[in-house]
């Protein structure tokens, strides 16, 4: 597992690399790949391409047997042994943690998200972009990692191992009626989900609209949010990282119906029931949202 991590975290960074170079050449080559249920275009780059290449292909050469998901796909062949070897044993990684874990590549599903936030990406709105790679065992999220290729920042967390330095556990804090909740959502959300929010936790409640769902979840773990709100259907290459980076930290992330996300499946890619992730109090948010949840999914 200690190499998955290493590779992970190189894998990662090269995509941002790719992502980095065509937005800065402009030679994005925007398409529509699909529309969503909500009505909103699905848009597809180069940049989500090449970083596609990078991390799919690396990964295939360093661990052939792993069952690998990525938000991309395409049929042309590649000859693997183009492909430049991943460093499986990441200086960071070997100072950070010290132990290993030998687990079945059978019980492995490698989730590979090669650009997020890509309709921010084609605005050129580099601050939500990152590439995220995620390592789930037996269906829970276990490694994540969010590379940033604008910031050139990597943030890695291993599952009771260890996390990157720039990562940090968040001190208890106590809830308060005179401190609104500052909620953190998809910038696509209406005004409607808003007013609800402001239903649920108050009118002074601070409504963040954002893109990524890899800068929404660093948003919570950094304590810039309390929670991250999502209220229609999401792929889950678009949570994995982010939530098994929570987890080390001792945060939460689950669906607007509190139970936990399995990321075992291929055959099923995407969560319908919304979710809710924060690293203090999630029930407290959970038990006002779960009241007002067939008003968010409208």
């Amino acid at each position: 597992m200690k190499e998955l991590l290493s590779v992970s975290i190189e894998l990662a960074r090269r995509g941002g690399k790719r992502v980095r170079e065509v937005r800065e050449e402009n030679t994005l080559g925007v398409k529509v790949k699909s529309i969503t249920k909500e009505g909103a275009e699905e848009l597809k780059t180069r940049g989500d391409m090449e970083s596609h290449r990078e991390i799919l292909y690396g990964m295939a050469k360093a661990f052939p047997e792993i069952k690998v998901i990525s938000e991309e796909h395409e049929t042309k062949p590649v000859d693997l042994h183009n492909v430049p070897d991943a460093n499986k044993h990441e200086e960071v990684v070997n100072t950070k943690i010290k132990t290993d874990q030998l687990i079945p590549v059978s019980q492995i599903v490698v989730w590979i998200d090669p650009l997020d936030a890509t309709k921010e990406y084609t605005e050129d709105l580099r601050q939500y972009v990152t590439t995220m790679v995620c390592v789930a065992v037996n269906g829970d999220p276990t490694i994540g990692v969010i590379h940033n290729p604008f910031d050139n920042e990597t943030y890695w967390a291993w599952v009771s191992y260890g996390h990157s330095s720039n990562l940090k556990q968040q001190e208890k804090t106590q809830l308060s009626k005179d401190k609104p909740a500052q909620i953190i959502v998809s910038r696509s959300h209406g005004g409607t989900v808003v007013e609800i929010l402001k239903q649920a936790f108050g009118e002074n409640t601070i409504v963040i609209p954002a893109g990524g769902a890899g800068y929404k979840t660093l948003n919570v773990v950094k304590g810039l949010s309390n929670a991250y709100v999502h209220t229609t259907a999401i792929k889950k290459w678009d949570i994995c990282a982010g939530n098994a980076i929570l987890n080390a930290l001792n945060g939460k992330m689950t669906t607007l119906d509190g139970n936990y996300i399995d990321y075992s499946s291929k055959d099923n890619v995407q969560n319908e029931k919304g979710l809710l992730a924060t690293m203090q109090y999630h029930y407290h948010y959970l038990e006002r949202l779960v009241l007002l949840t067939g008003q968010l999914g409208k």
